[in-house]
């Protein structure tokens, strides 16, 4: 595990190689080469060799496709589902929660309460550190600001978000394309309903008391994401 979190540390220490991984992290669909070549200005192969190195530590996964225009099949990548977790020193507290997850669960009703409320907690917790690091209060900020809020935090943990709000309607629309507890939710349900909560419990502390409605879900067979709909109050 140390070896792999030095890897990975090596890898994004480089200023235009981290940038590459948040740019393809904000794509939801695959990037080629030639198009990270074209929008960070460099040679293609510096280019590819930047994509090499992040597909190297499971950031990044890549596959051969043909193009319909004939000549050799070209290479697109794409954000991994693997979950990249750093460190100092390693201690172990994930394998701990999926444990810990696993055994609420398997309670029934009341393992799958409490899952929720630690979820709607959880998602509350973050969003309240968050906005401590900002120079303002909560109520200072414009509906569309406390969207972007939302969204930094959902890419924070890991859940390749997208998000958009209709000022007309005033509501959201919020995609999650990337579940931190995928594996743990195929398994049982009470999970998926945990995440929910967080997420609910994140436009909770900026919006108040809203009703967030599950329009998709991405462990169905024929969804790629978790959508999410909110009325939300200016």
């Amino acid at each position: 595990m140390e070896q792999q979190t030095l890897k990975i540390t090596s890898v994004l220490s480089d200023a235009t190689r981290f940038s590459i991984y948040q740019y393809v992290a904000r794509q939801h669909r695959d990037v080629t080469v030639q198009e990270i070549a074209d929008t960070f200005k460099i040679h293609a192969n510096v280019a590819r060799l930047h994509l090499t190195k992040l597909e190297d530590v499971n950031m990044l996964y890549s596959d051969t496709k043909k193009t319909g225009k004939g000549g050799r099949p070209s290479r697109f990548y794409r954000l991994s589902d693997e979950v990249v977790s750093l460190q100092f020193p390693y201690r172990d507290y994930q394998r701990l929660s999926e444990i810990t997850i696993q055994a609420l669960a398997s309670l029934g009703k009341d393992g799958e309460q409490a899952l929720t409320q630690c979820g709607e907690q959880f998602g509350l917790e973050t969003s309240k550190a968050f906005v401590g690091t900002l120079d303002k209060s909560l109520n200072e900020f414009t509906p569309e600001e406390k969207v972007k809020f939302i969204e930094k935090i959902s890419l924070n943990q890991g859940l390749n978000p997208e998000i958009y709000y209709n000022e007309d309607k005033n509501e959201v629309v919020f995609r999650v394309f990337n579940c931190t507890f995928k594996e743990l939710a195929k398994e049982n349900y009470a999970v998926c309903k945990m995440h929910h909560a967080q997420i609910k419990g994140i436009f909770k502390y900026f919006f108040g008391d809203i009703t967030l409605k599950q329009e998709s879900n991405m462990l169905h067979p024929d969804e790629m994401t978790c959508t999410y709909t909110t009325a939300v109050l200016s």
